[in-house]
C-alpha cells in the first residue's frame, strides 16, 4: 500500500508542476510558447494562395492585412462562407480577424429553415 501512496503523492506534485529534485526556495516558471509572427505581406499571400484553391474564393471576397490584423469585406450567398474566411485568415497567421462579411437575406432564410424546431413535452 504504501508504494502506491508514494506513486500517487509524487504523480501529484509532477502534475501540479512541482519539482521534487528543485533546490529549497526555488520557483518553477512555465515556459511560454510564443508561435511566431508571420509578416503582413506573408499573410496576405498565404490567404491568396488559399483562397485561389478555395470555394470561397469565387464570393470575391475582399481583405487587407495590417499589423497582422486581417479584415475581410463582401457578401455571400452562403452561410458557412462567412466562417471559413475567418478559419482561412488565422490558419494564414493572422493575429486578429475581423470579419464583414455579409450574409445575403436567402441565405439567413435557408439556414433558417434548416433548422429543427425543438418541441418540449410535459
Amino acid at each position: 500500500m504504501r508504494p502506491f501512496i508514494a506513486t500517487l503523492i509524487t504523480a501529484l506534485f509532477l502534475s501540479a508542476g512541482f519539482s521534487l529534485n528543485a533546490a529549497p526556495g526555488t520557483t518553477r516558471t512555465a515556459a511560454v510558447r510564443t508561435a511566431p509572427t508571420a509578416s503582413d505581406a506573408q499573410i496576405e499571400a498565404n490567404i491568396r494562395t488559399k483562397l485561389a484553391k478555395s470555394k470561397i474564393g469565387k464570393d470575391g471576397f475582399h481583405f487587407k492585412v495590417s499589423h497582422g490584423i486581417v479584415t475581410w469585406e463582401g457578401s455571400t450567398n452562403v452561410m458557412q462562407h462567412k466562417g471559413s474566411a475567418t478559419r482561412m485568415a488565422r490558419t494564414a497567421g493572422a493575429v486578429q480577424v475581423v470579419n464583414n462579411i455579409q450574409i445575403s437575406a436567402s441565405a439567413k432564410a435557408k439556414a433558417g429553415a434548416n433548422l429543427k424546431k425543438a418541441v418540449i413535452e410535459q
